[in-house]
């Protein structure tokens, strides 16, 4: 099954899967362990907070054979729209669903008048920087984490024409 077999589907009041999501974002974050530093922010997601930021944000499902097979949160910013947990399930990877979920949220962004898309990376997962660089966006700058002292994120952006 390719992506075009994926529906992409709005997470709002009536998504009842919280359970779903939250197993897909840890498994789909799980990598992580052990590789970055501080720990991912996916662990400390709860169902109910999980549920508040879906309405607090513009949540997307990616569904395959009626199961969850990714996920990403949009955040209107001032010239941006900022993308957060993007997930994709391991057994869906490698399928184009990273990338239309990414084609939603350029949908939005443009429905906004935002011009760019932003997001961040940990400075660790190389492979991810790279995979982004594919899909059109730039580095643009590098973060430190509250109480380190060295680079532990990157920030990149995609400019919408």
């Amino acid at each position: 099954m390719g992506a075009a077999a994926v529906e992409i589907a709005r997470i709002d009041d009536d998504f009842g899967r919280w359970d779903e999501l939250l197993a897909l974002i840890l498994s789909s974050f799980a990598y992580m362990d052990g590789v970055i530093d501080p720990p991912s922010s996916a662990h400390r997601l709860t169902l109910a907070s999980l549920a508040r930021k879906a309405r607090d944000e513009i949540a997307f499902a990616a569904i395959e054979g009626g199961r969850l097979a990714g996920c990403a949160f949009c955040k209107p910013e001032p010239g941006f729209l900022y993308i957060g947990k993007l997930a994709v399930a391991p057994a869906s990877q490698g399928k184009g669903i990273g990338r239309r979920l990414l084609s939603v949220a350029e949908g939005i962004a443009r429905e906004r008048g935002l011009p760019a898309l932003r997001l961040e990376t940990r400075i660790e997962l190389t492979a991810n920087h790279a995979a982004f660089e594919r899909w059109g966006f730039a580095r643009t700058a590098e973060n430190s984490h509250p109480g380190f002292t060295r680079v532990t994120s990157i920030e990149m952006q995609k400019r919408l024409t």
